[in-house]
């Protein structure tokens, strides 16, 4: 697998940076995306290599679709379609629907929704033109797939993922593309960090595993995926919630 190169987009921390230290553990060589991060981006690029992969680093606002587009083809142009592109990025702005701003709304919207459109569309023909196969993975929520209060701006932009990749699926089934879309409920990272301690013990409360789930968890599910086990699966949403749905 050493050939095969992935893409993963907000793969400075949490969520994006498990799944691609699991990944080049795996064996693939990893493009790392980030926007503003560059320490951390940097930090998972040495932890690349030290499993033993290659791997570069990409810096572009996911919003911004020129500025994907240059950077995406330009990286594709000089090292060759990716084998992989998992669609992490996103940002929540939470609030109540009457009280939310344009700007909550927009932003949320842009980057989570705008943003897989931006990613995505620039790498699909050179994995069809590539006839290799590959794997697209797109992260979703919990929010995506049944709601939750103050999030009706998230809940939008990652139910519009979920339709996204089904569609998506279908169109490129037959080039042996997998489309998938994971959707994890509460997982630990930095947005967690500023929870008082008693609401993190009321959400626990909430959850049938009585926890909150790690990256790495996350991280293991997109791994399956792009195993030759996870050949024949397309077109699913398999959330990592606790049994939270």
């Amino acid at each position: 697998m050493s050939n095969k190169t992935v893409l993963v987009t907000g793969a400075s921390k949490g969520i994006g940076r498990a799944i691609a230290l699991r990944l080049a553990k795996d064996g693939f060589d990893i493009a790392i995306h980030y926007n503003s991060d560059k320490a951390g981006a940097e930090s998972v690029l040495a932890d690349v290599k030290t499993a033993g992969q290659r791997g570069r680093l990409l810096q572009f606002d996911v919003t911004n679709r020129k500025q994907c587009k240059s950077a995406l083809e330009t990286d594709i142009e000089t090292n060759g379609a990716y084998y992989g592109v998992v669609s992490n990025a996103g940002i929540a702005r939470d609030a109540s629907f009457p009280a939310m701003t344009d700007d909550d709304w927009d932003g949320v919207i842009t980057t989570n929704l705008d943003g897989m459109y931006n990613v995505l569309h620039p790498c699909v023909m050179p994995m069809v033109s590539a006839r290799k196969g590959g794997r697209i993975v797109t992260l979703s929520s919990l929010s995506g797939v049944a709601g939750n209060r103050g999030q009706v701006n998230y809940s939008a932009a990652k139910a519009g993922i979920i339709g996204a990749t089904k569609s998506l699926a279908l169109e490129l089934a037959k080039r042996k593309i997998t489309v998938n879309c994971v959707a994890p409920g509460l997982i630990e990272t930095g947005m967690l960090d500023t929870m008082a301690e008693e609401d993190r013990k009321a959400i626990e409360k909430m959850i049938p595993a009585r926890r909150i789930g790690k990256p790495e968890e996350v991280a293991g599910l997109v791994a399956f995926l792009f195993t030759d086990d996870a050949a024949y699966i397309t077109r699913q949403v398999i959330s990592v919630n606790g049994g939270m749905i």
